[in-house]
């Protein structure tokens, strides 16, 4: 039996005037939103596998054991060309013991990379997997 709990994934400094969304395993945008200057938070539903492993509508898998999701950015500013890029968020390495049934488990993403353009390919949190409710 397959039971669900959520990733609360929070993007601490977007790039204002560029658009980001959850991307599912087919590419499909869902939850389109326009970044601001504050901080952008997006819940992913996953399925937790009687296995352990996390499965469902966002969740990717790459090799036997690699699982990960994706937010997508996209759009253009005066001062950028048009931007389409992926942050890739591992979900294989949250510790077992915060997968639990209904769960909600929470980490912070860094939106920015070194030169100031949205963080993409692999994004490592800037904190720890944490459940919050």
């Amino acid at each position: 039996m397959t039971e669900t709990l959520t990733l609360r994934l929070t993007i601490a400094d977007p790039v204002p005037g560029l658009h980001y969304w959850r991307q599912d395993a087919k590419n499909a945008p869902h939850d389109i939103r326009l970044a601001t200057d504050g901080p952008l938070t997006f819940d992913l539903p996953v399925d937790l596998r009687p296995d352990g492993s996390l499965g469902g509508t966002f969740v990717r898998r790459e090799g036997k054991e690699r699982r990960f999701v994706y937010i997508a950015i996209g759009g253009a500013l005066a001062d950028l060309p048009v931007v389409s890029r992926r942050a890739k968020i591992d979900v294989h390495d949250i510790p077992a013991a915060l997968l639990r049934p209904g769960a909600v488990i929470a980490s912070t993403l860094p939106g920015r990379d070194r030169d100031g353009l949205p963080a993409c390919a692999t994004v490592r949190p800037l904190t720890p997997w944490t459940v919050i409710a």
